[in-house]
């Protein structure tokens, strides 16, 4: 039998599909910037986890100067087992970047929160799970416009009457390699599991419309993903 902190592991695992994408695809790892003031973002991403299988969509606002909020929606099917889970969520978040800097350190941070509706049809469970994150977002831009990302920050999850709290970390680095083409090479996990590593490719079709996908393994699977982000 599962111990309850392996069980909220787990659903700690499943809960960031309800968080607003704030990180630029094809990045786990944000970014310590902001939407312009009155600027919009639309993303839409499809993932593969192993036996999971997800789809996600968010949207970003510049609602005042430094501060962007974030909606997300998204959907997953766990084929672990037969018959496989499925899970609903939606979040919301607000990131603060009060210094923005095109050169050096930007330094900000995040908070978010998300809601999971779990269908666990292998256990004959049906439960909703709540999320809430803090992170710290601290970017350094060199003047070749490469960019480190360091992210840390804190999920806390809720379900069946229980909750736990799981510290988290991310380092992730773009490098350019020609016009509008990027390579982005991160490394992040959580308490109680070992490192993910993944790299990717972000490119710039028009102005504001990027198109990204990247590959990745860590604690024994493999995973991938595709998607496509508009800002305008």
């Amino acid at each position: 039998m599962q111990t309850t902190q392996g069980r909220l592991i787990t659903l700690i695992a499943a809960a960031g599909i309800s968080f607003p994408t704030y990180a630029e695809g094809p990045m786990a790892t944000d970014d310590a910037g902001t939407l312009d003031i009155g600027g919009m973002k639309v993303e839409v991403v499809l993932g593969r986890d192993d036996k999971t299988r997800s789809a996600e969509l968010g949207f970003g606002f510049g609602l005042i100067e430094n501060v962007e909020i974030g909606l997300g929606f998204a959907r997953e099917t766990d084929r672990t087992a037969d018959p496989s889970a499925k899970l609903r969520g939606t979040g919301i978040g607000i990131k603060w970047v009060p210094i923005q800097n095109d050169t050096g350190w930007s330094l900000g941070m995040s908070f978010g929160y998300g809601k999971t509706r779990v269908d666990d049809r292998f256990n004959a469970e049906k439960f909703t799970e709540r999320e809430y994150a803090l992170t710290g977002l601290a970017s350094y831009r060199l003047e070749n416009n490469q960019v480190l990302h360091l992210n840390l920050g804190a999920v806390r999850v809720k379900a069946q009457g229980e909750s736990d709290t799981v510290r988290t970390w991310n380092i992730g680095y773009e490098f350019p390699l020609v016009e509008n083409l990027q390579l982005t090479v991160e490394t992040y996990g959580a308490e109680h599991s070992r490192p993910d590593k993944a790299i990717g490719l972000r490119y710039e079709v028009f102005d504001g419309f990027k198109v990204s996908a990247a590959v990745g393994r860590g604690n024994d699977r493999g995973f991938g993903q595709v998607g496509l982000a508009w800002e305008f």
